[in-house]
């Protein structure tokens, strides 16, 4: 059956979350949660942060995990629409100019070892994510580990700085000066500095205040160590903010289940119980969750299974009850063969594009430092090739060659963005073209080193075909693909190009807009341009739609000019899931399958694995 067509599924531009892959506000039902029922999901990617708000971290595979194990203020349904979760607390603008927000902890609401949620956790989040307390001008890109895009033990441990891309024109980022706590530490109240038309999407769910205190501090009780956390922010102590910020950036790394239980609580439905390196990760009730998204299903494990046809082998087997995987031929043909199994299908708001590394890039000569280069490999990009050999099996008619690296097709103000934007330049591979301006470049290392997913087939397939054509203009491209992809998007030295997916994860109107200003948080490219930085600083503050558009169809043309890179084509869509369970209802936005997995049920009531 359909999932969803292509025109209802591409109506928003949201904010973007790096892909491994790929109508009810979702409360909970009455049922009430199964002793012993479990159930086993596939993703394409291993997990390996618990904080995907630092640049490291911000990726699918994390968000997915946390999403069901830090609650937040709200989320987004499948309409989609946002929610807001008062069981987990409330906001509210008390004032309007200067615009003012209070966020208020419901009571009751504690962290799985029992310790209360309150405003140092708060309060945490906000020093994190507006980077007001850090060190002025620090750049971190001399202490990253181009091999693992991780910091390296060089880092200064007398710095201050939060990985979180925040900039000061955005977000938290307008918010400098230190929220008020209120209501006997359950509140924060936070003043903009100036106008911002997402607001309500500024604040995502908050890591325990208590267990980084513990951590970066050296203390050992718990309230000692919030009130350490909100003391070194309000007195803006940089001896203990710079510990303090070090391991917020770092501390929730691991690829394995961590000694130290602290390092995983949970304040959602579920906690992690369970994590095998490149395995699998086990969620399990949490005992401690007193909220509306109460779950169904005592244990859901999430099995990391890179190639797509090994997910449905698995799904066909029993091992698995929902897969997600990224859409193929064989995967079609292979899910069409199958018994007892529902697949939906449809367009996703993920899209795949390609973007070049316009500073410390792998290349010696920082090839894409050069216009003329940037403009003669883009030429050679077959994104045509690439839809009709890799996307048209699988998708047919609703194949989407995407051409805007702001719009969704379909979204308003994207037929017209595409008429002037430039891409039409790029719309057919020009060896000639390409081998004209390499050749008046004056660049004498033509090498270019591709970061993408090896462990993926569909991405190994479209390296080659990139390859290939660019290989044909005198480029020499290279392979600097690895299974660990993610973590090395955004590293000094590791790659001059990479392609993978944004998946958006919100309908706000500013928050892809990181991925172009100067030192975003989705900025992996080193690109900067003062006009596309005026004009995201135009639409933090605009609350006219046609003028929103306007200004992103400004901002569109800006990137197309600039060579910024090639958007490809929006992702074709499969879930596929067993008689078994019940109450699957992707979303087109991320989390995808799992944004309602509290509703997930077994069909009868059994506890076998599955």
């Amino acid at each position: 059956m359909k999932r969803i067509s292509a025109a209802v599924a591409l109506t928003a531009v949201g904010a973007l979350v790096i892909s491994g892959c790929a109508a009810t506000e979702g409360g909970g039902d009455d049922s009430g949660l199964v002793e012993g029922s479990s159930i086993t999901a596939a993703w394409n990617q291993p997990f390996y942060s618990y904080n995907g708000n630092t640049s490291f971290g911000n990726a699918t595979a994390n968000n997915n995990i946390t999403y069901l194990t830090l609650d937040g203020f709200n989320y987004y349904n499948n309409t989609p629409e946002l929610v807001k979760n008062t069981s987990f607390g409330s906001y509210e603008v008390v004032e309007e100019d200067p615009l003012t927000v209070k966020y208020t902890v419901a009571d009751g609401v504690n962290w799985s070892d029992g310790t209360p949620v309150d405003a140092s956790d708060l309060l945490l989040e906000w020093a994190a994510l507006s980077r007001a307390l850090d060190t002025p001008d620090f750049d971190p890109a001399d202490f990253t580990d181009p091999d693992t895009g991780e910091f390296t033990d060089a880092f200064p441990t007398d710095v201050v700085y939060f990985d979180s891309g925040a900039t000061p024109t955005a977000g938290l980022g307008l918010v400098t000066q230190t929220p008020e706590i209120g209501d006997d530490g359950k509140s924060i109240t936070m003043v903009y500095d100036a106008q911002f038309v997402d607001w309500e999407l500024s604040f995502p769910s908050p890591l325990p205040a208590h267990v980084v205190g513990k951590n970066a501090l050296g203390l050992d009780d718990n309230e000692e160590a919030k009130q350490a956390v909100i003391d070194a922010i309000q007195n803006k102590d940089d001896a203990a903010l710079a510990p303090i910020s070090s391991f917020w950036n770092t501390g929730f790394n691991f690829t394995e289940l961590p000694d130290d239980p602290e390092l995983y609580l949970a304040t959602g439905p579920y906690v992690i119980s369970d994590f095998v390196a490149d395995q699998y990760v086990t969620l399990t009730a949490n005992p401690e969750y007193k909220g509306d998204n109460a779950p169904n299903i005592e244990e859901i494990t999430i099995r990391f299974i890179p190639d797509p046809l090994a997910a449905v082998q698995a799904l066909e087997n029993g091992e698995v009850d929902i897969i997600s995987p990224q859409a193929t031929a064989d995967i079609k043909t292979a899910l069409d063969a199958l018994d007892g199994i529902t697949v939906l299908t449809g367009v996703e708001g993920t899209y795949e594009h390609l973007d070049l590394q316009f500073d410390q890039g792998k290349n010696p000569e920082n090839i894409f430092s050069n216009p003329k280069v940037r403009e003669a490999f883009l030429k050679t990009v077959p994104r045509q090739e690439i839809l009709d050999k890799l996307i048209v099996p699988i998708a047919g008619e609703d194949a989407l060659l995407r051409s805007s690296q702001i719009f969704v097709p379909g979204a308003e103000g994207y037929d017209e963005s595409v008429a002037n934007n430039g891409s039409e330049a790029f719309a057919d591979v020009d060896i000639e073209g390409a081998k004209a301006l390499l050749a008046e470049s004056g660049v004498t290392d033509t090498s270019v080193c591709i970061l993408y997913a090896t462990n993926n087939p569909r991405r190994v397939n479209e390296f080659a075909l990139i390859q290939a054509s660019a290989n044909q203009a005198g480029f020499n491209v290279t392979d600097c693909g690895s299974d660990q992809w993610g973590g090395l998007l955004g590293t000094p030295g590791a790659y001059d190009a990479s392609f993978f997916g944004w998946q958006s994860t919100s309908l706000g109107v500013t928050n892809s807009l990181p991925t172009f200003q100067t030192g975003g948080i989705n900025n992996l490219n080193f690109y900067s341009n003062a006009e596309a930085d005026a004009i995201v600083e135009q639409l933090n503050v605009e609350f006219d739609t046609d003028k929103q558009i306007e200004l992103q169809q400004q901002l569109d043309k800006i990137l197309w000019d600039d060579f910024y890179g090639v958007t490809i084509f929006q992702f074709p869509g499969v879930t596929a899931f067993s008689d078994r369970v019940e109450g699957i209802d992707p979303s087109i936005l991320a989390p995808t399958i799992f944004w309602n997995a509290w509703d997930w049920a077994v069909t009868d009531s059994g506890s076998d694995e599955g």
